[in-house]
């Protein structure tokens, strides 16, 4: 199988891509490397893999891709709450038109697509275990929060569509809080910033509150799903919940981190303003129902926060003692174009 995963360089398509080279496929990778890393990659098997540095509203690039491809992990996308607020119409831009370009593609040569859209988009749904087909109740459009939320909602009416009327095959997928190592806290992911923080010896920073809470899915779990939907037919024209329905409230999560990394570190809270500036607005908590998933292939997560929060930790002590691989920057493809977008 020749497969081409969009965003592959980074946390989740790193993951997927070892996952698939490692099953056999000749695997192309398109990244701009804005958030992704070549290093992600190192223990990929560079025989079944091309990289390609490039961007997805590149639409010539995308094009040629995807006409040699068999199927489409399409996971590219601007992420992270740091980089929707700081670069909101980027952000914006890409997650549009990004997916419309590569969509547009998988629809014209006939390949089959994985979307990988998010929780985001059900918005400040409060609901304990929420549903495909729940309502969606998002925030004001004039706090850039929902901007995400917003161009990932089109992503999926747009493969809908194309579902519908052109007969692309396609399952999309929303993703509740994937974690685990590779991760980085540096675009406002809390896990990996709070394991990084204790593992320094430095207070863990929480944002509000904390009594918000959160659900977390090992990476490691997650794979093993998207990789069984693309290959199940009864999942084509599907929306499909991946997650953990186990919740933690945010101070009980940094308690945790501190116990499992054995850390002194102490807690201190910080206004979202004070982080985010205007504009940010947080959700109580988003927990999902994953009784689709179940019944398409029958998945459960069967990796609990504690795993989460040591295989995280061993990552970045591993990373701080040096052990990471240099850089290998071979097998890429055309450069990217003078001014990427983020992926």
């Amino acid at each position: 199988m020749r497969t081409l995963v969009t965003g592959g360089a980074g946390f989740i398509g790193s993951h997927l891509v070892e996952r698939l080279t490692r099953d056999g496929h000749e695997v192309v990778v398109l990244d701009d490397l804005s958030t992704g890393s070549l290093d992600n990659l190192e223990h990929v098997d560079r025989h079944h893999l091309r990289v390609v540095v490039g961007s997805i509203t590149d639409t010539a690039l995308v094009d040629e891709l995807v006409a040699d491809v068999q199927e489409v992990y399409h996971l590219a996308a601007a992420v992270g709450v740091l980089t929707i607020q700081q670069k909101t119409l980027e952000s914006l831009q890409t997650n549009l038109h990004g997916t419309e370009v590569v969509v547009e593609a998988a629809s014209r040569h006939g390949v089959r697509l994985l979307l990988a859209s998010t929780s985001e988009v059900y918005g400040k749904n409060t609901r304990v275990g929420l549903r495909e087909h729940d309502d969606r109740i998002l925030g004001s459009p004039q706090k850039s929060r929902w901007s995400y939320a917003e161009a990932k909602a089109l992503d999926e009416t747009l493969v809908a569509l194309h579902v519908q009327h052109r007969h692309l095959r396609a399952v999309t997928v929303r993703l509740f809080n994937t974690v685990g190592p590779r991760q980085t806290g540096r675009y406002g992911m809390v896990v990996p910033r709070f394991v990084a923080q204790a593992l320094a010896g430095t207070d863990l920073t929480v944002h509000g509150t904390g009594e918000q809470t959160r659900c977390f899915c090992h990476v490691e779990d997650v794979v093993p799903a998207l990789v069984r939907l693309m290959a199940t037919p009864a999942a084509l024209g599907q929306v499909v919940n991946i997650g953990n329905p186990e919740q933690v409230s945010v101070n009980e999560l940094a308690r945790r981190v501190i116990e499992r990394t054995g850390s002194r570190s102490g807690v201190v809270h910080l206004d979202y303003e004070s982080v985010y500036g205007t504009g940010y607005e947080d959700m109580e908590r988003r927990v999902p129902d994953c009784d689709r998933v179940h019944r398409l292939i029958g998945w459960r997560p069967w990796r609990v926060l504690d795993d989460v929060l040591d295989d995280v930790a061993a990552h970045l002590r591993e990373q701080q003692a040096g052990l990471q691989l240099p850089e290998t920057r071979v097998l890429t493809g055309p450069a990217p174009s003078p001014a990427p977008q983020p992926v």
